[in-house]
């Protein structure tokens, strides 16, 4: 049925050219959010052109599902498809994809589980290294964690209360505006749930280690988020500010020194605020904004042009 080897074709294609022509755009660093949307279409367009791939090569494959998948269409559209005239390859077709669906499901439960097992250790090593006070009652409402630590640091815990935790050593070297910056970085990663953004695409990476778009997606999500929640923190209290704050948190890690930098994104983002470069225009936005959105509507148009030939 060439439906369903288009659409798999199609998938194929996007998996294939779309990092490619984001790795070349030199917008990116300069709009991460729009970023984040046209990547999120992207991974979504490759994985509903392989879910309706599968859909066609089962129908044609098998009666019980065309029966499903076709039941209110009429016979001339069931004709246009041709599932009448099925090789051998439709039921293999079915099945690896439907396997892939299968543990791909298994693979973002798993990394669910394992990020609320993570939540959990830390909350509990949040108890041991900030323990209450004797008659003081558990607060749910409690979104500020003081730890005493030589190190400076500060991180948001995501989960049902979230909760900012920062060390006294941060609170000793970040001065004035910089805490405020620091704090509303960690806020836009809570507002704009990356979190979930970071489970799907571990999930995917780790589940299909082969598949280059994947792998792709987990790395630019991890730079995405962070450029974005830069964005949210420095329209707040200026590039400059959060650039200070952030040297401040990771100058004692030989972040910036001439060695390999354990944290190699960071000077990377120094740079970038420090640079301002200026945004895109509005209207540059909205077209990128809505030619992403296109990407996943090209599959499911594909899927009903037989029926709409047929119709029209």
């Amino acid at each position: 049925m060439l439906v369903s080897l288009a659409l798999l074709v199609l998938g194929v294609l996007t998996a294939v050219v779309a990092p490619r022509l984001l790795a070349r755009a030199d917008w990116v660093e300069r709009e991460p959010v729009v970023a984040l949307w046209v990547w999120q279409c992207v991974v979504a367009a490759v994985l509903l052109s392989f879910a309706l791939s599968m859909t066609f090569s089962a129908s044609a494959a098998w009666q019980a599902v065309r029966g499903q998948v076709f039941a209110p269409a009429p016979r001339a559209v069931i004709e246009a498809y041709e599932l009448g005239t099925n090789g051998p390859w439709s039921a293999a077709l079915a099945v690896v994809l439907a396997a892939g669906g299968l543990w791909t499901g298994a693979m973002l439960g798993r990394e669910i589980g394992r990020a609320r097992a993570r939540r959990r250790s830390r909350r509990d090593e949040l108890l041991v290294r900030a323990p209450l006070l004797p008659g003081e009652e558990p607060s749910g409402s409690s979104r500020l964690v003081v730890l005493e630590g030589e190190r400076a640091d500060a991180w948001w815990l995501p989960g049902g209360t979230p909760r900012l935790v920062i060390t006294t050593a941060a609170l000793r070297r970040l001065k004035g505006r910089q805490l405020d910056a620091v704090l509303a970085h960690e806020q836009g990663h809570a507002r704009a749930r990356h979190d979930w953004l970071l489970h799907c695409s571990a999930a995917l990476a780790d589940g299909f280690p082969g598949v280059p778009v994947f792998a792709a997606f987990r790395g630019e999500m991890h730079r995405l988020v962070e450029l974005a929640a830069d964005d949210v923190a420095s329209r707040r209290f200026g590039r400059l500010t959060v650039a200070l704050a952030l040297v401040e948190l990771n100058e004692d890690r030989g972040v910036f020194g001439p060695g390999p930098a354990p944290h190699p994104g960071l000077p990377e983002r120094v740079d970038r605020l420090l640079s301002a470069t200026p945004r895109l225009t509005a209207g540059r936005r909205l077209r990128l904004t809505a030619a992403a959105a296109l990407v996943p509507v090209v599959p499911v148009l594909i899927a009903f042009v037989p029926a709409l030939r047929t119709l029209g």
